[in-house]
C-alpha cells in the first residue's frame, strides 16, 4: 500500500468509525464519532449530491475537519525544529499552505470511500494525550491498523497525527520537509508548497473544463 493511499484511508476511516463498537470508549472516541456523524450527514445530504456540488461538499467537510483536526499543531510538529525560528506571519502562512495541501491531497479523497469496514480496537488516555486505535477491513480481507493521536484542548480532543500501518502522517511530512529545507532553505519549501497548490488548482480547473 502506498503512503498516499494509506494516509487517505486513515482520514476516510473517520467516516466509518461512527459504526464501530468497542468496550470502554471514552471522550476522545465519543468526540470523533460526533464529528463523523456530521460528515456522514453531509455526504448523504441530497442538497450536496452530484458533481456540481463538489466544492460545497468539500467546504462543508473541511469545516467539520477543522473542528477535530488541529492543523496548526499538525503543521508545527511536521516542521519540527524549523518551526521555532519562524515569525508569526510566517507560521500563519505555513499553516494555511499546509492545511490547504492536506485538504486537497487527502480530505477530498473521503468521497472515494468504497465500503471498507472498521473495527474499534482500543482507546488509551494519558493525561491530556490519547490514542484511538482502529483496524480498517478492506474488501479483499486485508486489515489496515489506524491510530488517531489526540490532545486535549480545553474540553475538546483534537487530532494531531494519524498513523496508518505504522506510517505517521506527521513523521512522513517532517522527513520530506527536512530534506527540502536542508537543500533549498525554508523559503524553498514555501515556494514548493505554493507551486503544488497552483498545480492542484490547475488540475481542478481542467477537470471542470472537461466536464463542462
Amino acid at each position: 500500500m502506498t503512503v498516499r493511499r494509506a494516509l487517505w484511508l486513515g482520514l476516510a476511516a473517520l467516516i466509518i468509525l461512527v459504526s464501530a463498537r468497542g468496550a470502554g470508549a471514552g471522550p476522545p472516541t465519543d468526540q470523533l464519532k460526533g464529528a463523523i456523524d456530521r460528515v456522514v450527514a453531509t455526504l448523504d445530504s441530497p442538497a450536496l449530491k452530484g458533481e456540481g456540488k463538489v466544492l460545497e461538499r468539500r467546504t462543508a467537510v473541511r469545516k467539520i475537519a477543522n473542528e477535530i483536526f488541529d492543523f496548526g499543531e499538525i503543521a508545527r510538529r511536521s516542521l519540527g525544529r524549523y518551526w521555532q525560528p519562524l515569525s508569526e506571519p510566517q507560521r500563519a502562512e505555513f499553516v494555511g499552505l499546509f492545511g490547504d495541501l492536506l485538504e486537497r491531497s487527502y480530505i477530498s479523497k473521503i468521497e472515494l470511500y468504497g465500503g471498507e469496514k472498521i473495527v474499534y480496537s482500543g482507546e488509551r488516555v494519558d493525561a491530556d494525550l490519547a490514542t484511538v486505535s482502529t483496524r480498517i477491513m478492506t474488501k479483499n480481507g486485508t486489515e489496515v491498523p489506524v491510530d488517531y493521536r489526540l490532545f486535549k484542548r480545553s474540553d475538546r480532543w483534537m487530532i494531531y497525527d494519524v498513523s496508518v500501518e505504522g506510517i505517521s502522517l506527521v513523521s512522513n511530512y517532517r522527513t520530506q520537509f527536512n530534506k527540502i529545507i536542508q537543500t533549498n532553505g525554508y523559503n524553498g519549501l514555501v515556494e514548493k508548497m505554493k507551486t503544488k497548490q497552483t498545480e492542484f488548482a490547475e488540475e481542478e480547473a481542467q477537470k471542470k473544463k472537461v466536464k463542462n
